[in-house]
C-alpha cells in the first residue's frame, strides 16, 4: 500500500513537471512565431500566436488546479513542496511569456503598414533570438535538472537588456529624423521592451528553478541595465 501511494505520487509530480515543460516549448514557439510575424507582416501567423495564447492559459490553470490538489491530498515537504510550489511560480511566469509574445502580435497589423528600416529589423530580431534562447535555455536546464547551468543563463539577462537599450535609442532617432517614423517605432518600441520583459520572466524562471534544485536562493541583486529609465530622467531634469 505504502509503494502505491508512493508511485502514485511519483506520477503526480511528473505530470506537473511535465505540464511545465509543455508550457515551456509553447512559450518558446510563441515568441519565436510572434518576431517572425512581425518582422515579415505575417498577419496569419501573428493571429496563430493570439489562439495560441488561450491554450497557454488553459496550461496554467490545469497545472494550478493539480499542483493545488497535490499539495491538499499529499502535504509535501522539503524537495517536493519546493517542487510543486515552484511549478506553479514558474507557471506564472510562462503565462506571462505567453501574454507579452500575444502582445507583441497584436501590433503586427499596425507595424506592417510602414517599411521598418533593414538595421532596426536585424537588431530587432538579434533581440527576439536571444530572448528565445535564454527562455529555450532555461527550461532545458530546468528538465535536465542543472542547476549550475541555470546560474549561468541567469546572468544573460544582462546582455538583453543591452540591446533593448541600444534598439530604444535607435528607435528614438529614427522618430527624430523624421516624424513620419513615429508611429511604427512607437509600436516596435513596445514591441522590444516586451521582449525585454520576456527575459525578465526567464530570468524569474531560472531562479525559481535553481531554488527547487538547491533550497538556495540566488543573489537577489541580479544585473539589470535597462538605460532607458535613466535617460528618460535625465532628459526631464
Amino acid at each position: 500500500m505504502g509503494e502505491h501511494i508512493v508511485t502514485s505520487f511519483g506520477e503526480e509530480l511528473e505530470g506537473v513537471d511535465r505540464l511545465i515543460r509543455e508550457m515551456g516549448d509553447l512559450a518558446g514557439t510563441m515568441v519565436a512565431d510572434a518576431t517572425r510575424a512581425l518582422l515579415s507582416s505575417d498577419n496569419p501567423l501573428a493571429q496563430r500566436v493570439v489562439s495560441d495564447d488561450t491554450i497557454m492559459d488553459a496550461k496554467q490553470r490545469e497545472l494550478d488546479e493539480r499542483a493545488i490538489t497535490l499539495i491538499a491530498r499529499r502535504q509535501p515537504m522539503a524537495q517536493d513542496l519546493r517542487a510543486v510550489i515552484g511549478a506553479i511560480r514558474m507557471a506564472g511566469d510562462l503565462e506571462r511569456i505567453g501574454d507579452l509574445a500575444k502582445n507583441i502580435a497584436k501590433r503586427v497589423g499596425a507595424v506592417g503598414q510602414t517599411t521598418t528600416p533593414k538595421s532596426l529589423s536585424q537588431s530587432i530580431e538579434s533581440m527576439a533570438e536571444m530572448v528565445h534562447a535564454q527562455t529555450s535555455g532555461i527550461v532545458d536546464r530546468y528538465v535536465a535538472r542543472d542547476a549550475a547551468a541555470l546560474k549561468d543563463l541567469r546572468a544573460g539577462d544582462e546582455k538583453i537588456d543591452i540591446k533593448y537599450t541600444a534598439i530604444f535609442r535607435e528607435l528614438l532617432t529614427y522618430m527624430m529624423e523624421d516624424p513620419r517614423n513615429i508611429t511604427a517605432c512607437t509600436h516596435l518600441l513596445f514591441c522590444a521592451k516586451n521582449l525585454e520583459r520576456i527575459g525578465d520572466h526567464a530570468t524569474n524562471i531560472a531562479e525559481n528553478a535553481y531554488y527547487v534544485m538547491t533550497g538556495e536562493q540566488l543573489p537577489i541583486n541580479r544585473p539589470k541595465l535597462d538605460e532607458t529609465a535613466v535617460s528618460g530622467a535625465a532628459s526631464e531634469s
